[in-house]
């Protein structure tokens, strides 16, 4: 395409400060675990810098990469593969099971999570297809069900794999791309009733959300069992107060809260940081938003408007999850917080997802500072 322009630089240098301070982060909240479990505090960490510098590279990568290029065989072949590898997570020998969860494929050693692959090839497949329709969505079962269909399928894997997490986060994310995309308000008062229905039987049926949705509600009728990595995160936050304990002085760290690198270090974050470094960093994610939002209204195209949405709303929507969870406003999942919790796979992907929005930022006709 012509006119192409230098990427969105608040957005580019919002990411770098968010990914600094989730790098160190990583380090103060999980030596105490790494030095008990491996001898050695620098064992998480050394991890999280080699996937920030592969994040980074990738970011660059598709930066410079055009979005255009990811065509009808692209996406298509990329959400084949997902639907596979979400399937091979469900088998023994392949899937690898942490937490009483199937939701890793472990190769030579290394993990790999089909999930975070799938949010992208979600946002893809899905924006590219409602780009190219020749008609507006009008009917529910002609226009809208394929849609439906696919998002419904990964969503029965992802809950075979006892992930209700990514399946709330994809089915919210498809729903956003869809309404972007031009459906009704309509179709989506179809879809209560039987998303509701899905969301009860999960809830009633399996043995593993009972225990979460009664910590959630009580978090000290269990506080040595379901509630109590709930009590900890919440006996963290509090005693963060204004200015926080100071940067690296956290106690609850210390084996109390359970794995604090990984989905719970908004807490830790809110002990060293305090509120004012909450504060701090959700401004730098409302930042993020701001320019996100910005790219998609005024991207060159539908394709690429419906891409920007796509990343923007994953990362605020498992933002804002991941919060609520810490602070127990929503029962307790398994979400982490993008560019702060400790994870290879996420933390690659969100940056290959940041590259995408900074190359759909080029063709946009806006002032940069």
């Amino acid at each position: 395409m012509k006119d192409k322009k230098p990427f969105d630089f608040i957005l580019f240098i919002t990411v770098l400060i968010l990914l600094s301070l989730g790098l160190v982060l990583v380090f103060s909240a999980s030596a105490p675990t790494a030095e008990r479990m491996f001898g050695n505090i620098y064992h998480y960490i050394r991890s999280q810098l080699m996937f920030a510098a592969l994040g980074m590279v990738a970011m660059i990568f598709a930066a410079n990469y055009d979005y255009h290029k990811f065509g009808k065989k692209t996406v298509w072949v990329l959400m084949l593969v997902c639907i596979i590898l979400l399937i091979l997570v469900l088998i023994p020998g392949i899937g690898s099971k942490a937490n009483d969860s199937w939701r890793w494929i472990e190769i030579a050693g290394i993990r790999f999570q089909p999930s975070e692959l799938t949010k992208l090839a979600l946002i893809l497949f899905f924006s590219y297809n409602l780009s190219k329709r020749k008609k507006p969505l009008n009917s529910f079962f002609s226009d809208l069900l394929p849609y439906l269909f696919v998002i419904g399928i990964i969503s029965l894997l992802l809950l075979l794999e006892t992930h209700l997490s990514a399946t709330i986060i994809m089915i919210m994310l498809a729903m956003i791309i869809l309404f972007a995309g031009g459906a009704k308000i309509r179709h989506f008062i179809l879809l209560i009733v039987p998303v509701g229905a899905m969301v009860a039987a999960v809830i009633t049926f399996t043995d593993y959300m009972t225990p979460r949705i009664t910590s959630w509600r009580d978090p000290w009728s269990s506080p040595l069992g379901a509630g109590y990595q709930t009590i900890q995160s919440l006996y963290a936050i509090g005693s963060g107060g204004i200015f926080g304990r100071g940067l690296g002085q956290s106690m609850q760290k210390f084996l109390y809260v359970p794995e604090p690198h990984n989905d719970y270090i908004f807490a830790i974050l809110a002990e060293e940081l305090g509120f004012v470094g909450v504060l701090a960093v959700l401004l730098l994610f409302m930042i993020f938003i701001w320019r996100g939002i910005k790219i998609a209204l005024n991207a060159p195209d539908l394709y690429g408007s419906l891409i920007a949405t796509g990343v923007t709303s994953l990362i605020a929507v498992q933002s804002l999850f991941n919060v609520a969870v810490v602070t127990n406003t929503v029962p307790p999942t398994g979400v982490s917080l993008p560019f702060f919790s400790s994870g290879g796979t996420s933390l690659v992907l969100f940056m290959t997802e940041v590259g995408i929005l900074l190359n759909i930022s080029r063709y946009c006709k806006y002032e940069r500072i």
